[in-house]
């Protein structure tokens, strides 16, 4: 019989406090529960700060945080799962960043700490107490965790950066005439 370390107990309780906390705020934009308002009202939400279509935007988002808090929290396929709730807490901390960074002043204190979080799980991997370790690590090997890092990263940018720009545009427009001619 194999003994467990500490490290497998504080990847474990990692997994499970940051997977269930991104699990249950991606069932509130997927399917409402928890206080949340689901697809539609996430979507429209989504739609007023710049994630375009917003629909599209909250599904992605739910399934992102959703989806990957569970694997996560499971332990299964880390690197993806990972990078997948790390993709979208850097989306929801663009939204959160002009508040500054805490989170009682609306700022992206909470979504960066799930996301470090996640990128750090993804980096250190599951340890033994894990669905991953039971298989053989066949959906953790070395070289996924820099491939869905760099994967998420790149879809990241290309989506935060249109967000940022759509913003930019709106804001733009609504500026008052400083000068009249």
């Amino acid at each position: 019989m194999t003994c467990y370390d500490r490290r497998d107990l504080g990847l474990l309780l990692l997994r499970l406090g940051t997977g269930g906390v991104l699990a249950a705020h991606g069932a509130q934009k997927l399917f409402g529960w928890f206080g949340g308002h689901g697809i539609e009202g996430t979507g429209q939400f989504m739609e007023s700060v710049g994630y375009a279509p917003g629909k599209a935007s909250a599904t992605a988002a739910g399934l992102a945080e959703a989806g990957g808090g569970v694997l996560l929290a499971l332990g299964l396929a880390t690197p993806a799962a990972g990078a997948a709730a790390a993709g979208a807490m850097a989306g929801a901390s663009a939204v959160h960043m002009p508040n500054g960074f805490f989170a009682q002043e609306g700022g992206y204190e909470h979504a960066a700490s799930l996301g470090l979080a996640a990128a750090g799980l993804a980096v250190t991997g599951p340890g033994r107490l894990s669905l991953d370790h039971a298989l053989g690590h066949v959906l953790d090997r070395g070289w996924m965790v820099p491939a869905a890092l760099g994967a998420t990263a790149a879809a990241t940018a290309v989506v935060v950066g249109a967000r940022n720009r759509r913003v930019r545009r709106q804001q733009e427009g609504e500026q008052e005439v400083l000068f009249e001619e």
